[in-house]
Formats: C-alpha cells, structure tokens, sequence
C-alpha cells in the first residue's frame, strides 16, 4: 500500500525536534470490538520502517474495547435537558450540549459534580479560562464522542465514550508488533495524548507538536491511524 496523507494538511511539519512526516492509514470504518491485530496486520505491518511512530485515534481505541453505550439504552432526564441548553456548541459538536452526552456525563460524574463544573466552568468564560468544565468534572467526561452523525450515520446511535489504560494498551502493541506508538485525541481545536509505549513517555510534548494541526482531519477522511517519521537531517 502506498503511504499517503490528507490532502487538507500538509505531509511535513517543522518541529523543534526537526521536520516530521505525517501519512494517514485510510481504513475500513472500524465497530466496536474488532481485532485491533487484524486492524495492525492489515494497515500497518509491511508500511512502517523500524523508526515510525503509530498515532492510534482516541476513537478507533474506544471502540475495539468496546467502550460505547447505545441510544436505546440511555435515558435522559430532565437535568440533562436543562444543563446542556447552556453549553457553547462548538464547530464538532454539541459536546455535552448534546442531551446524550450530558447524561453520560452526570452517570459518570454524579450530578452534584456536574452542577459544580457548569458554576466554575461558567466563571472561566468570564475570565477567559476555557476546559473548566471538564477539569472539574473529570471522570473521562471530556473524551465523550459520539451520538453526532454529521460525519457517519453510525455515530448518531452510539456513545463512545473514552478508552481505559491506554499506557498498558500501547505497551502492549509495542511487545508485540515492535513499534512505539501512542493514544492521541485531537481535533482542529487542540489535543492531548492518553497513552504511549515506554519508549515515548517523556516525548509527550513533541508528539503534540507533531499532530497539533490535525492529520487525521475533522470530517469523512476515515483516517484514524497515523504513521509519524522523522525526516533525515
């Protein structure tokens, strides 16, 4: 398979570790508990040199842990209805401005929690502090995805909700397939890494310089694997 990259981004990145190339693994749209070695035999073995770094989407993580909660199963109250008419949509989503999302969110926090981080999170915009929110809040509640189908019908039905040891997950990955690779949640409006291979657990930073625009893209791309190489001095 030839490499490729999205053609919304650039291939290379300047970084102050030197300039990075980004190619972007085009898959199948994965579902919940599918075989994350078929997933690496099939799209990355035989396409990465000893060097590479893997970038594996928050998402594509979730769900072959199987970490989604469907529609039909939820039920939405009247808290839920209420709180998320007062979160900011932003271009992606509704985040938890999304009824769904916000009743995951009191499950997983309790709703006195939630009530704290929507007081504290309102007197952040004021002062112009953004995440408040979902610092207090906590319990994974700012990796909630899903129940938003613009992009893939799929995802209008189904939570996804954040992925569990991720640090274990990609050490994992790294015994097994000889690769360093990381969990990385990032869209256009900025990210954060959950989880690397022993070898990257310092190199945090840098990753996030390389991945700061996005790669993997926002919409359709379908690209949830990224292939990172250095490019030679």
């Amino acid at each position: 398979m030839e490499l490729t990259f999205n053609k919304e981004k650039d291939l290379e990145i300047s970084t102050s570790q030197g300039i990075w190339q980004r190619f972007a693994i085009k898959t199948h749209f994965i579902q919940p508990k599918e075989s994350i070695d078929e997933i690496i035999e099939r799209y990355i073995v035989g396409n990465i040199k000893e060097t590479d770094i893997v970038s594996f989407s928050q998402k594509i993580v979730s769900l072959v842990q199987n970490r989604v909660i469907y529609k039909k199963d939820l039920k939405v109250g009247f808290w839920a209805k209420f709180l998320s008419k007062f979160v900011t949509k932003t271009p992606y989503g509704f985040s938890v401005g999304n009824p769904l999302k916000m009743q995951v969110a009191i499950n997983m926090a309790g709703l006195p929690r939630i009530f704290l981080a929507g007081f504290l999170g309102t007197l952040g915009k004021i002062i112009g502090k953004r995440g408040v929110f979902y610092k207090i809040a906590g319990n994974q509640v700012n990796e909630l995805d899903g129940f938003y189908g613009e992009a893939f019908k799929e995802y209008s039905e189904m939570g996804i909700l954040g992925p569990e040891k991720c640090d274990e997950w990609c050490q994992r990955i790294k015994e097994k397939y000889r690769f360093e690779n990381i969990v990385a949640d990032v869209n256009d409006l900025g990210g954060n890494i959950l989880g690397t291979s022993d070898g990257l657990k310092d190199k945090k930073k840098l990753m996030l310089e390389i991945l700061k625009d996005n790669p993997s893209g926002q919409g359709e791309q379908q690209t949830p694997i990224i292939i990172l190489r250095k490019v030679n001095d």
